[in-house]
């Protein structure tokens, strides 16, 4: 293997990571919820802070630690998540387990920033959209393969023993990166109000609210998956894991898709995108009625729903490596700080509609979510058509 070839597998396995530490309590949310005698909805609220703390810590941490050499503070922040994951393993109330999920969220997107920002130095221009589509991918991976085994873990012996593998992971993951990361990385040293000039671009704030919505629309029913397929669907515990690890490949897929799509102008397709995903959301509790047809909708959900997410970063980069450039590390981490915050509304909403209609309901609140991204996506565009034709014709003059 090439030396870019083992960092981009070194960042891919940080993705895998981080999305196994935040995507695991969705596989594991009754064992939880048995485990510390809380209620279901309750422990779905964990993912809503997890989420609100994410978004909110992530931009303050990314732009205060901008000035200082990025490999160091990458390796600081991977060490404070292993601290986090581990306490996490040993908690034994729910206050304690969210005061642990609490110190890995505030690190958490920072770490995924930074992954995208050294991968947008380190690779060729023509293979970054592809590796922005595999850090993608490595959450879908997790999902495929550490969500099931997690949720096998936790059903066989404990969920704290799942995070403790987690951690045993993060471990190994630090000193990989230790020895394959380049140490001195070509940065723009900014102040804060160079880098925060980024988000008052239009551009940047839609494209900004079309992840957010995006990621609600997702969240809006996939906080609960795990009910749905046994509860709803009716699917026995036994199959749970291979049909969360089939929704996984899908995911891994979509992310596959989701790269190939920004290489060939992604944004101005996704409209298109969205009306699938309101036809196919407004079927959902008609789906949910047979277990199969249910679990198809679940499959195809997952193959399109987030299929935006490499055009949208990328879309991001550009903007900022145009006009932007002292804020490359505030963009990178801009995809990840909105999706958590639509995690957190999404989850939040889905948590709601729960209580008050049940789980066949979630596709309402869904449905609502892909209007206004569809309505985003359609402006999001516009505004880029009109900036190039400005740009045009600057250039013709």
């Amino acid at each position: 293997m090439t030396k870019y070839q083992i960092q981009a597998t070194a960042f891919v396995l940080v993705s895998f990571m981080l999305g196994c530490n935040e995507f695991i309590v969705v596989g594991i949310i009754s064992d939880i919820s048995s485990s510390l005698q809380v209620s279901v909805a309750t422990v779905g609220y964990l993912i809503t802070i997890f989420a609100i703390v994410y978004a909110i810590s992530t931009p303050l941490i990314t732009v205060l630690t901008n000035r200082f050499n990025r490999y160091r503070t990458f390796m600081v922040l991977m060490l404070v998540f292993l601290i986090g994951n581990t306490l996490t393993g040993f908690a034994t109330s729910f206050p304690v387990l969210v005061a642990a999920r609490l110190i890995t969220a505030v690190v958490a997107g920072t770490i995924e920033s930074l992954c995208i920002a050294i991968s947008s130095v380190i690779a060729p221009r023509n293979k970054r959209a592809i590796l922005i589509s595999w850090l993608a991918a490595g959450f879908s991976i997790a999902s495929v393969i550490g969500v099931p085994i997690g949720t096998a873990i936790s059903t066989h012996f404990g969920w704290q023993d799942a995070f403790h593998v987690i951690s045993l992971l993060s471990l190994v993951t630090c000193i990989i990166l230790g020895l394959v990361l380049p140490r001195d990385l070509k940065q723009p040293v900014s102040g804060i109000k160079d880098q925060l000039v980024l988000l008052t671009d239009r551009r940047i704030y839609l494209g900004a609210a079309l992840i957010l919505f995006t990621a609600a629309t997702s969240y809006a029913y996939y906080t609960y998956v795990r009910p749905l397929i046994t509860t709803t669907l009716g699917f026995n515990t036994s199959m749970l894991n291979w049909l969360l690890m089939i929704i996984g490949i899908v995911s891994i897929i979509s992310n596959r898709l989701s790269g190939t799509l920004a290489e060939h102008h992604g944004l101005q397709h996704l409209p298109k995108f969205y009306l699938v995903d309101i036809v196919l959301l407004c079927l959902f509790p008609l789906a949910m009625l047979n277990a199969w047809s249910g679990y198809g909708l679940l499959l195809l959900l997952t193959l399109l729903v987030l299929i935006g997410g490499s055009p949208i970063q990328i879309h991001f980069l550009d903007v900022a490596e145009a006009d932007y450039p002292q804020a490359i590390a505030l963009a990178s981490a801009l995809n990840a700080i909105f999706f958590n915050v639509g995690i957190s509304l999404g989850s939040a909403t889905a948590s709601g509609v729960l209580q008050m209609a049940g789980l066949t309901s979630l596709g309402w609140g869904a449905t609502v979510f892909a209007v206004i991204s569809l309505g985003l996506a359609v402006w999001l565009n516009r505004t880029n058509a009109r900036q190039a034709h400005r740009r045009a014709t600057k250039v013709s003059e």
